[in-house]
Parts: C-alpha cells; sequence; structure tokens
C-alpha cells in the first residue's frame, strides 16, 4: 500500500472526525474529502464524480417527488392516521411505527419508505408534542432491519445475490432469509423499544417555537364523510403540533373546550386557536374545510395557493370595516381566515365584527404571489407567506396511492427495476398533476444528495488503492481459526466496513476474501455470504454508513455521537443475533 492508500485511509479518519466534532455541513465535509482524493490524483474525476451517477443516488431522488406528490395530496396524511394512531407515549408511538414501517421495508426499497415517511413523522410528532428525534432514527433502524427479510428488501441483499450467481453458487429464494430476517428484527425492535427513549437525544427545532408567537383564531366545519361519527381524538383533533380546539358549535349551541370522546357531525362548527400553522395543519385533514364559504370561489389550483400573514396599512382600503364588509375576494383574490391584534390578544367575537385598524394582522389564503405583488404596496405594512403551505388536493389522494401501489408492485415483483418504477411513478405524478414542476425541484434535498454522492468517492479509493483489500487480509490471516471464528470476523468486518463506505461497497469487498477462506477451510460458503449479506445491512453506527440513516440525519438534528450511542449496542446486539440464526439456517 503507498501513499494513496494511507491518504485514503486518513481522509476516511478525517470525515469521521469532522462529522463527529464539527458544525460543518455534512456535504461540504464529503465534498472536500472528494475534491482532495481528485487533485491528488488517487481518483480521476469520473471516478471521483461516478457516485452521482449511481442509480442508488437517482432512486432516492425519485423518491423524494413521489413522497412530495403523496404529502401533496394528503395521501400521506391518509396512511399515518388510519396506522400510527394517537399513542400517548414515545414508547407507544415507537411500537405503533413498528409493523408498518417493517412490512413496507420488507417489500420496498428501503429509501423508499423512509423518504414517504419522513414528513409524515414529523408532522406526526408535532400533533403528539414530541421531538423528532425520538422517531426519525429508529424509522431508519427498523426499515434497515425489514429489509432485510426479504431478498427484494435492499439492494445490498441482490448485490450478494447477483454475487451468488456468478460465482456457481446458485441463487437464493425471496423468502429464503426471511427466517433470519425476522430474528433480528424482533431483537432489535425489541432493543428500540426498551432502551431507545433513554438513548436517544430530544431536540426541539427553533422554527417551532417562533411560530408560536403569535395566535389567531381559526374555524373549521365538518363535512359530510370520513370525520362523521368519529370521536374528536379518533379525527386527531385533540393532539394538533399548532393549536387546540377550543369550542364547538352545533344547531346554534356552543360547547366550550368538548371531551375527546365527543362524536362529531356533519356541519359542525369547530373554532381553534392557536400559531399561523394551524391554520395549514386543519387544511390538511381530510374532512375539515374552512368556515369562510369564499374559499370554494377562490379561483387557484391547490399548488399555488400559500397561507399568507399581512399587517394591515394606512392605506388599507377597508379600514373601519368589519370582515363581513370587506370584498377581499374581489379586491386581493383572497380569502381571510383569521385576524389577529396586539401579539395575539382574543379579539371579541371571534374577530368576525370587529372594526379592523391599521396594525391588525390577517391570516389569508391566497396565490404564491401575493406576497410579491403586495410586498411593497401601502395596503399592507408587511406581507410573508408560509413556506409549504398549500392545501393538500384529496381529491387526488387516490390516485396518488394507486400510483405508488403500481411503484410497489412493478419493483416487488421485479418487472422493472425500482429506479425505472420510481421514475415513472414521479413523471406519473406529474402528468396527472398531482403535484407540479416547482415543487418536484423543491422537494429534492440536495444536501443528502450530496452526501451520498460523495460517499462513493471514499469507498472507490479505499478499494483502487488496496488499502481496504489489505486490512482484510491483515485482519483475516492472523492467527489459527476455526470456521466459526472465521464467520464472527467476516461479519465484524464487513459491518465495520460498512459504517465507513457504503453497504454494497463492502459487501462487494468481503465477498471474493470470504469465498477464499472457505475454500482453505474446506466449509460451507453460504453462511459466509448471508453473514456479509446482513453485516453490510446491518448498519447503526454512523449517518454515512447507510442510506437511510443519511436521510433523517438532518430533519432529526443528529450528530454523530448520537448514532454511536445507540448504534454500537445496536451493532452488536445485531451480530448475537444474527450469527447462531445464520448457523441454524445454513450450518457450516
Amino acid at each position: 500500500m503507498g501513499w494513496e492508500g494511507i491518504l485514503a485511509i486518513g481522509l476516511v479518519l478525517g470525515v469521521l472526525g469532522f462529522l463527529a466534532l464539527s458544525r460543518i455541513a455534512p456535504d461540504l465535509i464529503l465534498m472536500t474529502a472528494l475534491i482532495i482524493l481528485m487533485v491528488t490524483g488517487v481518483l480521476q474525476p469520473d471516478e471521483a464524480f461516478a457516485g452521482f451517477a449511481n442509480t442508488g443516488l437517482m432512486t432516492i431522488a425519485a423518491l423524494y417527488i413521489v413522497a412530495a406528490g403523496l404529502r401533496e395530496t394528503g395521501a400521506i396524511q391518509c396512511i399515518t392516521r388510519r396506522l400510527l394512531g394517537q399513542p400517548a407515549s414515545v414508547r407507544g408511538a415507537q411500537f405503533r411505527m413498528l409493523v408498518p414501517t417493517a412490512a413496507l421495508s420488507a417489500f420496498m426499497n428501503n429509501t423508499t419508505v423512509v423518504a414517504m415517511l419522513i414528513p409524515a413523522i414529523q408532522d406526526w410528532c408535532k400533533r403528539l408534542k414530541l421531538p423528532p428525534s425520538k422517531l426519525l432514527l429508529p424509522l431508519s433502524y427498523i426499515t434497515i432491519m425489514g429489509g432485510t427479510c426479504t431478498l427484494i428488501g435492499t439492494s445490498t441483499n441482490l448485490v450478494v445475490n447477483g454475487l451468488l450467481e456468478k460465482s456457481g453458487h446458485g441463487s437464493l429464494g425471496v423468502f429464503d432469509i426471511t427466517g433470519v430476517g425476522l430474528i433480528l428484527l424482533a431483537v432489535g425492535s425489541t432493543f428500540l423499544l426498551l432502551f431507545g427513549n433513554r438513548l436517544l437525544p430530544s431536540r426541539t427545532g427553533v422554527a417551532d417555537d417562533l411560530d408560536k408567537v403569535r395566535e389567531y383564531h381559526v374555524e373549521m366545519l365538518v363535512e359530510t364523510g370520513v370525520l362523521v361519527g368519529k370521536t374528536l381524538s379518533a379525527a386527531g383533533l385533540t393532539n394538533l403540533g399548532y393549536g387546540y380546539l377550543a369550542e364547538l358549535e352545533r344547531n346554534g349551541e356552543i360547547i366550550q373546550s368538548p371531551s375527546a370522546d365527543f362524536v362529531l357531525q356533519a356541519a359542525d362548527r369547530l373554532a381553534f386557536i392557536g400559531a399561523p400553522r394551524c391554520a395549514h395543519e386543519l387544511r390538511s385533514i381530510q374532512g375539515l374545510k374552512p368556515a369562510n364559504e369564499d374559499i370554494h370561489h377562490l379561483g387557484i389550483v391547490h399548488f399555488r395557493r400559500r397561507l399568507v400573514e399581512a399587517v394591515i396599512g394606512p392605506e388599507f382600503p377597508f379600514l373601519g370595516k368589519t370582515l363581513q364588509e370587506c370584498d377581499f375576494l374581489g379586491s386581493y383574490q383572497a380569502v381571510v381566515l383569521s385576524v389577529s391584534r396586539g401579539g395575539g390578544d382574543t379579539l371579541p367575537d371571534k374577530g368576525l365584527n370587529t372594526h379592523l385598524q391599521v396594525g391588525d394582522t390577517l391570516l389569508m389564503e391566497a396565490g404564491k404571489e401575493f406576497a410579491k405583488q403586495y410586498g411593497f404596496r401601502k395596503d399592507f405594512l408587511l406581507v410573508s407567506a408560509l413556506e409549504d403551505s398549500s392545501p393538500p388536493n384529496f381529491q387526488k389522494a387516490q390516485l396518488a396511492l394507486g400510483i405508488l401501489g403500481v411503484m410497489v408492485v412493478l419493483s416487488a415483483f421485479e418487472i422493472i427495476p425500482i429506479l425505472h418504477a420510481a421514475w415513472l411513478a414521479a413523471g406519473a405524478l406529474l402528468l396527472t398533476r398531482c403535484l407540479n414542476a416547482g415543487l418536484a425541484r423543491r422537494s429534492l434535498d440536495f444536501t443528502v444528495l450530496t452526501v451520498i454522492g460523495a460517499s462513493f468517492a471514499l469507498g472507490a479509493a479505499l478499494e483502487k488503492t488496496g488499502a481496504a483489500h489489505l486490512i482484510a487480509e491483515a485482519v483475516m490471516s492472523g492467527g489459527h481459526l476455526t470456521p466459526v471464528m472465521a464467520l464472527v470476523l467476516v461479519y465484524a468486518l464487513t459491518s465495520l466496513f460498512t459504517e465507513v463506505i457504503t453497504n454494497n461497497a463492502a459487501a462487494a469487498l468481503m465477498f471474493p476474501i470470504c469465498m477464499a477462506i472457505a475454500e482453505q477451510m474446506g466449509v460451507n460458503f453460504m453462511p459466509f455470504a448471508i453473514a456479509i449479506m446482513f453485516a453490510a445491512s446491518a448498519s447503526f453506527m454512523t449517518p454515512i454508513g447507510y442510506q437511510t440513516n443519511l436521510m433523517v440525519y438532518g430533519p432529526g438534528g443528529y450528530r454523530v455521537s448520537d448514532y454511536l450511542k445507540i448504534g454500537i449496542p445496536m451493532n452488536i446486539l445485531a451480530g448475537c443475533a444474527t450469527i447462531p440464526a445464520i448457523l441454524w439456517f445454513w450450518p457450516l
């Protein structure tokens, strides 16, 4: 191993150190390492940037668009409200998340599941008033373990299966590894439920706190349909993330702070008090509609609508008038949902009969151009739009779920690769106007994509320079090993490599070494192949070890130390559960 290998190892250690100890953005750290490898000549430009053309990376990009389409149509809310429910504790929330997530990841690509569920889990945490950091890393871990339950559950399984076929050892069936996968899932999920709450950090985003400074009074009506006959608790109206139900009006009778088991009827008028985001949260619940009927005459398509806050200025044309006397729809192409005065003071008559004055803040639903159009006019002193506040288009929720279902079937039964299925689904969502091109672009998380693409360069450098091969050979050649000891070392070394290079690269690196060891010892090679498969997938200790760990890194507000704290015991436990199970199903 020359200076190139030493440099590659040093860069890997440096990247891990900066990720653990600095506040520099992960994409900047990884891209710096990539540039160093390219400038020093360790990797040629096409080798350094090959990761950005990787099919796994492009699949993730497509899945971000698919997830955005599901969120824009409200399909995410439909799924999560039915499957996740309203648990009262962190452990209860983790348990409710466990079964549906594991089932989905067994038959869908892991990145698909995580990309689809991250926004849903974030919204769920806001409703339950739980820190997202308590659930997003378990989400990644559960999808990893669920993906090991079938051959098509993760790309690593397919890589090892392809190597088995190429080497003449035959191929595995879809459910041949299910027994080992279920044991790993049972042991790992039990550990998460028992110790996850203690080991995971508890962090609250600054943006959430700032969003609760000003309060509005928002009224909604119950439509005929999905919410009729449900209790307030079952409808998800007692655990809102940004507000609370203050009163309910039915047939002229006012009920203050109705109980959680109160049963809803059509035409019930619900009055909520909360932050600006409360209005968006309520618009995202299927079966509710704004009490202001003008909302149905707002001739703007769903994805072009935004929630807008506007402070009334001295030249506002309706000063001194009540909301009923103002023609907002005709004058501004906007509908007022609520009015706030003096930083949140409660207005009499819910603000409906209050005479508007300079300084009042209006919460409106308008076109996305409203803030730009009226931001410099004297009608308003200040105009600001809430990002990602367009109301869901529930009419297309079933269509979006149907497109998702077709994508799952096409990939699960290997009719077409997951990459093709994901981009076809993204294209179908755009063509059917479940989302628009602008939202599709904004849905791509370029930080995550950059980190994943750049991390392939580190793996390529370790392989090209021979550093990884020499390390593996040195470890495996030391001392007299029994077959079981060799299997344990194979699992440990593969797991270690997976934490610093990609899971697929680790599997491809270890496969020929393990095949030679099995031949020299005269034992069955299949236990070694299965050990590589599970060790390369069961990556819990670092954010760069597995793609789903990276995807929750930013949204969960995690640090590398968080992964080490819970990931080290998870890795040890996974090995202790997996190796005996492998030997049970595939004896040496």
